[in-house]
This record gives C-alpha cells, structure tokens and sequence, in this order.
C-alpha cells in the first residue's frame, strides 16, 4: 500500500475536501496548493500524477492530531469534530465565481428552428410528466 492509497483512504473516510487538506497542513506550517494536492489523489497512469512522499504523509497526520485532538491548551474532543465535517460536507466555502443554478421555465411562446434543409418548424416545450402520479402495482397483474 503506497502513501497515495493511505492519503485517498484517510480523505474518503473523514470526508475531507481539498481546502480542508491544506488548512490541516498548515497547522503543522507545511505550505502546499491545492493543486498539488489533487496530484496526488490521481490514477497512477494519469500524466500528472504525483507520488505523495513521506514527509507529506507525516506532515498530514500530525496535522490531523492536532485538527481532531486539539492542543494541550485548548483540546477538543475528536468526536465532535468529526460530526461537523459529516453534518455539513457540502457546505464549502462560496467564491464570488460561484454561480446559482438555473432552472428550466419553459417559454409561452414556441420556439422557431430551421432543420438541415432550411424549413421553419415550431418547436413547442412539453411539461415534464409528473411522477407522483404514477401507482406501482410490485408485478401483480392488472384487475379486469
């Protein structure tokens, strides 16, 4: 088992993000990108793929002790900590890049397109069927 397989397994297990990953790092003052990062949770035949040394490793875990445990002066309990990451993975941090997704409103007016041959169609949004509506019978057949 390589470092890079020690590294993914850690990430996946405590659920932690790129920008986690670094904030544990520099706990420990060990300065490394993101980007850097993402090399190593690569596939191994991918062209940027790096292979995560030990001192990264070891830098990592002791910066995980003290993210989970705390310090002597202020403890924490590891828990707890835990629980956070769990109640709010999807909760990251929002840039000003960040966008709101769009949601489809279909149009009152029909849509006008051309075909390959240059005729006008109107193309009209159909409503999406709604699924709530539909009664599941578990492969009984139908009553007569």
């Amino acid at each position: 088992m390589t470092n890079n397989d020690i590294f993914k397994k850690l990430r996946v297990a405590l659920m932690l993000r790129d920008d986690q990953i670094v904030e544990i790092l520099e706990l420990v003052d060990f300065r490394i990108s993101k980007g850097e990062i993402g090399n190593f949770f690569r596939s191994e035949d991918h062209p940027k793929y790096v292979e995560c040394g030990d001192q990264v490793l070891r830098n990592f875990l002791n910066g995980l002790v003290i993210h989970l445990r705390g310090t002597k002066e202020e403890p924490k309990v590891p828990s707890e900590v835990i629980a956070k990451h769990k109640a709010t993975p999807e909760t990251a941090v929002k840039t000003s890049s960040d966008k709101p997704k769009k949601t489809f409103k279909p149009n009152d007016k029909p849509r006008v397109k051309t075909n390959a041959s240059g005729k006008k169609y109107v193309k009209k949004d159909k409503p999406t069927p709604v699924v709530e509506k539909v009664k599941f019978n578990n492969g009984k057949p139908n009553k007569k």
